[in-house]
């Protein structure tokens, strides 16, 4: 793929992440980034420019002499190198690489082109820095995560390739060069919002699969139940002057096309009513496009945001080539990204609770009257059907929800106060992560779950396509539960699979 400024769109951004599409540098576009390092390195003679020769945050009070500049970059670098916790995984990394190079790639940090050569180099080879996932309060960016990145490219630290390995060995191995700094560059490769940005690009990817699950899960629920058809129809949901509601409720009527399942409300109108039969379904049922519709809004918001953001400069200072001037303030911060994935993890965790709510209907036979308790298929009290599966599911679901206090306002002055109002980004794209793989995890006894109810009711070939075929595919990786055996593995499959699956339509 041919990588050119402010081109990265998410589809883009799942092809070189997910996809490992290997990257190239369009003609020409590192002409921009090569003359704003020409002109920081002119600029820079004889002024005191923050970051090039002064020290850092509260210590820029302090001017470090020229022949020490080198040193201060990689001063910068090593030092801020302190974080804990679990490596990031190497999905995310990837992704901040992404987001860091098409950052240079705006023309505005006054870095030498190499820097971008070289992580367009790791993409590719698929060098991922360890990176720890504890340590950035996204205000002046990244600024742990991002040098822990930047270590690697100076040809220190750890990568993940062919195994953990030291980086210098991999670099040799691979004949690349290490980062040289010449004015910036230590200062540039740790400042910037692209930890926050490449993790909630992954999300946002990942919710848009989710949204697609639970749309094509409530039009399986809706099978199952035999409800009618006038709650997704297009009469009803256009009464309503919303998007995210008439997009899910076409959604659920292409999902449901030819299925044999479904009623219509015109036919029960003209039935005399004996008292046993619904009038109307559950709210889990009845009102999937009320409710998934302001997801698949906040999904579209969020892609938005963070689309701009990968195309925009996010550190600091900014070297203008128009204007000819370096222009200093707090592109750094991580407002943007932070009020999204607060956004986006609560609309996630209500996209869960709808999953968990539908499953507890399909277990609960006084409610769904039609099914055995927990869709067991064995006998009663001497097997257990789903029942231990949906204590997972609903303790997952309660994780989330606590999860989902937001992180935008939780600001905790540090730095000597210098950074008084922080962001804590990073942490909002990481606990949002955790939330969209609960929400996978969830979903995924929820299909084993519809597959048992359709095996129960013997309705398999009167389902719609898209219905079929997915009941087929969890049978693939569930086979049908009747006497008791352990889950766990089969639940992680399907995990895998619902994962690995590309779902956005």
């Amino acid at each position: 793929m041919e990588i050119t400024t402010k081109q990265l769109t998410l589809a883009r951004v799942e092809q070189v992440v997910f996809q490992n599409e290997q990257i190239t540098l369009g003609p020409g576009v590192l002409d921009h980034v090569q003359a704003s390092f020409d002109f920081l390195k002119q600029f820079s003679d004889e002024k005191t420019i923050y970051g090039i020769n002064t020290g850092f945050g509260p210590m820029a009070r302090y001017r470090v002499d020229d022949s020490a500049r080198a040193e201060l970059q990689y001063n910068l670098i090593r030092s801020h190198c302190t974080g804990t916790g679990q490596p990031i995984p190497a999905l995310h990394v990837r992704a901040i690489l992404l987001a860091r190079l098409n950052t240079f790639l705006q023309g505005y940090s006054g870095i030498h082109p190499g820097v971008v050569t070289l992580l367009a180099d790791f993409l590719n080879h698929g060098v991922m820095p360890l990176v720890p996932e504890h340590g950035s309060v996204g205000a002046s960016g990244d600024l742990v995560q991002l040098a822990h990145v930047a270590l690697c490219l100076i040809g220190e630290g750890e990568v993940f390739y062919r195994g953990r390995r030291p980086t210098r060995e991999v670099m040799d191995e691979l004949g690349l060069e290490p980062v040289r700094v010449h004015v910036r560059e230590g200062l540039a490769l740790a400042n910037g919002t692209s930890a926050m940005t490449g993790i909630g690009l992954v999300n946002a990817i990942r919710a848009r699969q989710l949204l697609e699950l639970s749309i094509l899960a409530s039009c399986m629920m809706n099978e199952i139940t035999g409800s009618f058809d006038d709650h997704f129809s297009r009469e009803l949901n256009r009464a309503k002057e919303h998007p995210g509601q008439s997009l899910v409720a076409e959604k659920m009527r292409d999902a449901l096309a030819g299925s044999r399942r479904t009623r219509k409300r015109e036919e029960f109108y003209y039935q005399q009513h004996t008292g046993d039969e619904k009038v109307q379904e559950h709210y889990s049922l009845r009102c999937v496009p009320q409710v998934l519709g302001p997801v698949q809004e906040v999904i579209e918001g969020v892609s938005a945001v963070l689309t701009r953001e990968i195309n925009s400069a996010s550190d600091n200072p900014v070297v203008d080539l128009e204007s000819r001037n370096v222009y200093h303030g707090g592109n750094f911060h991580g407002d943007y990204v932070s009020l999204e994935m607060d956004r986006l993890k609560i609309a996630i965790t209500r996209l869960t609770m709808l999953a968990e709510r539908q499953m507890n209907y399909l277990f609960h036979d006084r409610v769904n009257g039609i099914l055995p308790p927990f869709v067991n298929l064995g006998v009663r009290g001497l097997n257990y059907g789903m029942q231990a599966a949906q204590f997972t599911a609903t303790s997952t679901t309660a994780e989330s929800q606590t999860l989902s206090f937001p992180m935008y306002v939780h600001s905790i002055p540090n730095n000597n106060d210098n950074q008084d109002i922080v962001s804590m980004g990073t942490n909002a794209a990481q606990i949002t992560a955790t939330v969209i793989e609960n929400a996978f995890q969830v979903m995924s006894i929820h299909f084993m779950s519809i597959a048992q109810a359709i095996d129960c009711l013997r309705i398999r070939d009167s389902l719609s396509r898209a219905g079929k075929e997915m009941y087929e595919e969890t049978r693939a990786r569930f086979p049908v539960l009747v006497k008791d055996r352990p889950l766990h593995e089969e639940i992680k499959r399907m995990n895998d699979y619902l994962q690995a699956k590309a779902w956005t339509r």
